[in-house]
């Protein structure tokens, strides 16, 4: 069957009539197409920050379970995701096969010794982690490290973090780094990475500078906010206070980035998968404009992983609503159709 789709095409709002010539659209007619859905179009949404394949941190990768967690994906409207980090290497047909969401993954997480999760990620000392994140970087474009984790622990050094951008940036990769704390978004924004995720506790000072060097904020916020009330009544501990303090002021820290300039990129972190709605909704509740929420899960965060929106020649990708969801975030829970590499797949 031939896919044909039209109506209003964000982020512009102006009307589009697309055949699927293969995984490509095209406005010129193509013979025998069925128009499958009509309404408000989106080049498909973006979690750009998930982790499929395990149940529980530190378990091996599960293709059973992989597969599940992006079927979850694509039935809410997901046709990209990005995994700054996995349970281990994906097999082959990963981000490449019919029905499943496309994807860009960072490989297994890259961490200083004695930090993250046990079983999860590669262990690296100071003079090994450029070589090995490059080496990732070359293979599958993106690598992740790991900044900082527990309170106490030391974060990755400015000068080890600036030499590691350097070899990933020299294969032509990108780097992902996780940061929580002052000191591993500080070496982060200070090195120019490509993106930060989480940045808790990030200082609003480095925000122009992450701006002007093309730094996106992944901020995870609905995952912080859905954790805060339980963390908010346990007994005090550094812990809690550096999570809740953090966590009080991520939504305000999320706003600045955005008014500086600072891409804003949906990401759920957490499961169950096919949750990106969810984050959406949560950045357009702390006080982004709903039209740079919904960018920041749909063609904003599409254009950043390389792919364009719905226009002639780009991927087969869109979901379809029956209103303008920028009106009303309700909507991304109810998609009247999801087409993938040009097959109706919802």
């Amino acid at each position: 069957m031939i896919v044909r789709v039209r109506g209003r095409a964000l982020p512009d709002g102006e009307y589009v009539d697309l055949y699927a010539d293969g995984d490509r659209w095209t406005t010129d007619p193509v013979p025998g197409a069925d128009l499958v859905a009509e309404g408000w179009l989106l080049p498909g949404l973006v979690d750009a920050h998930t982790h499929p394949g395990a149940e529980e941190p530190g378990d091996p990768m599960d293709e059973e379970i992989l597969r599940a967690d992006l079927h979850r994906h694509v039935d809410a409207g997901v046709t990209m995701i990005r995994s700054p980090g996995l349970p281990g290497e994906p097999p082959e047909w990963f981000g490449a096969e019919p029905g499943l969401p496309r994807a860009v993954h960072a490989g297994p997480w890259i961490a200083q010794h004695g930090q993250f999760f046990d079983g999860w990620g590669r262990r690296a000392t100071h003079a090994e982690l450029p070589a090995l994140a490059a080496a990732q970087a070359k293979r599958t474009g993106w690598a992740k490290i790991i900044a900082d984790w527990r309170t106490g622990d030391d974060a990755v050094p400015s000068d080890v973090m600036i030499a590691v951008v350097e070899a990933v940036h020299a294969v032509g990769g990108r780097l992902a780094v996780h940061s929580q704390h002052a000191a591993g978004g500080e070496a982060a924004v200070a090195a120019g990475v490509d993106s930060v995720e989480h940045g808790m506790w990030l200082d609003p000072g480095y925000l122009p500078d992450m701006a002007a060097r093309g730094t996106a904020l992944t901020p995870t916020l609905s995952v912080f906010q859905s954790a805060l009330g339980n963390m908010r009544n346990r007994e005090d501990t550094p812990r809690k206070r550096w999570f809740v303090g953090g966590a009080e002021a991520h939504p305000a820290l999320v706003v600045a980035a955005a008014e500086a300039g600072v891409k804003i990129l949906a990401g759920t972190d957490s499961r169950p998968h096919g949750r990106v709605g969810v984050e959406i909704r949560a950045l357009a509740e702390v006080g982004l404009r709903t039209h740079d929420a919904l960018a920041a899960g749909s063609w904003a965060a599409r254009e950043y992983l390389g792919l364009p929106g719905l226009v002639p020649g780009a991927p087969a990708d869109a979901v379809v609503y029956a209103e303008d969801p920028r009106e009303d975030l309700g909507q991304l829970e109810h998609p009247i159709a999801v087409i993938l590499r040009g097959v109706r797949v919802r």
